[in-house]
């Protein structure tokens, strides 16, 4: 190393890169105790994992390679959406790297892959670790059902607002990608004498290739759907509709910042006292009027039981949903809907309106009584909590596709956010 004249007289300790040196390393001595890594670990240690490792082939004593323990999936991906990481690469380099997931994975070797897959793979594990968990709150009395407020959130799709065609763009492109992936397949036929890794080429090709046939005849039969739909509402708009495809199942959404983006509609249940999310659904519509009665039907299949109240806001409280919701002896707590403009034309609220059946007539009477007017100021800090705090651990945009996966996806964001709650409650040490 070149050194400046004047310093050659003085000493100093200078590094060394090239020395090789042998050293006595324990990578759990490594990791604080009290690492949130560790106490991740705990609670995946403690899951039942059974139906992950019911879906694993490779036996003992057989042929194959070894694999990867379920529980170091589970936890890599919890850890790393509590970080606020949502990029399997990402992941995968950490695991070579930071400490806390090198420890997680204790040498066993991964690829991004297969930890991209198993976010996405094993959503039904993914329903039941939720209600699980939350069953077992409430027979410890630290979660009641008795209060539920429910908002929804748009998350930005996968998908770029230029995937969206109209049907002769689609059936164009769909002739486009048969096309291409005929003549693959012929390239595929005559490459018996080439190399393994020209082979391996043309197989990821063709693989990419039928997968994009199969995403344009998607979004072919779902523009069909959607026309109809829209054409029942208006005549003559659709033929206008179009279809993404990249993720036939995104639509484009009013956003937050007062555009129109692709994106789905994620929707949290949360517990009034806990704040604790105990139910999860994701949609492609762009609108919240529909959502209330399914959330209230799942979480009476999941546990058995229906809230005694629902606080949601005015999207919500549409007169099909409040009838439904009211019949079930639930009480809705909402904004009156049009409030400003009945109040301009000199009409109360609160008093029956046109059209109103007997149960909507009754949320009317019940928001003009002072203690749900009370109540229902708590909404914005039981149903936007979870919300927010999702957004700001990375829920901002999907990195997969299609409805199932972005559920898997919106449902990992809700398992690590009750762990957070968890803690908080003193539940996990």
């Amino acid at each position: 190393m070149n050194t400046c004249h004047k310093y050659r007289d003085v000493r100093v300790s200078r590094p060394e890169r090239h020395q090789w040196e042998w050293k006595d390393v324990c990578l759990d001595q490594l990791l604080p105790e009290d690492h949130l890594a560790r106490v991740v670990w705990a609670y995946v240690d403690s899951l039942d994992l059974s139906p992950l490792y019911d879906s694993i082939k490779v036996l003992k004593h057989e042929a194959g390679r070894s694999a990867i323990a379920p529980e170091i999936l589970v936890a890599l991906w919890l850890l790393a959406t509590l970080e606020s990481i949502s990029s399997a690469r990402e992941i995968d380099r950490r695991c070579t790297r930071d400490l806390p997931f090198m420890w997680l994975c204790g040498g066993v070797s991964l690829n991004y892959h297969s930890i991209s897959d198993f976010r996405k793979d094993h959503t039904d594990f993914l329903e039941s670790l939720l209600v699980d968990s939350v069953t077992t709150l409430i027979n410890q009395d630290l979660v009641s059902l008795e209060t539920i407020a429910q908002d929804g959130m748009r998350v930005r799709a996968n998908a770029g607002s230029s995937s969206f065609r109209r049907k002769p763009t689609l059936e164009q492109l769909q002739q486009e990608a048969t096309a291409h992936l005929d003549r693959l397949k012929q390239d595929s036929t005559e490459s018996s004498g080439q190399e393994d890794a020209s082979k391996r080429q043309l197989a990821a090709r063709e693989r990419a290739a039928r997968e994009r046939k199969a995403r344009i005849e998607e979004a072919l039969r779902q523009r069909e759907e959607l026309a109809a739909k829209r054409e029942k509402r208006k005549k003559g708009i659709g033929v206008e509709t179009r279809c993404s495809t990249t993720d036939p199942d995104a639509r484009r959404m009013k956003m937050a910042n007062g555009g129109y983006d692709p994106a789905f509609n994620v929707q949290f249940a949360t517990t009034g006292d806990s704040r604790i999310v105990v139910g999860v659904d994701v949609t492609n519509e762009g609108t919240d009027g529909s959502q209330m009665v399914p959330m209230l039907e799942q979480l009476e299949a999941n546990y058995g039981e229906r809230p005694r109240q629902i606080l949601v806001d005015s999207a919500y409280a549409t007169q099909a949903a409040v009838k439904t919701t009211e019949a079930n002896q639930i009480k809705v707590v909402a904004g009156i809907p049009r409030t400003s403009q009945l109040e301009r034309n000199g009409k109360d609220p609160y008093s029956r309106q046109r059209h109103d059946s007997e149960e909507y007539q009754r949320f009317r009477s019940r928001m003009s009584q002072p203690e749900y007017k009370e109540l229902y100021k708590q909404r914005p800090s039981i149903a936007e909590f979870p919300n927010a705090v999702c957004r700001n651990h990375g829920l901002r945009q999907f990195m997969v596709r299609g409805l199932k996966n972005v559920r898997a996806v919106a449902l990992w964001h809700a398992i690590a956010f009750n762990f957070r709650r968890i803690l908080n409650l003193g539940v996990l040490g």
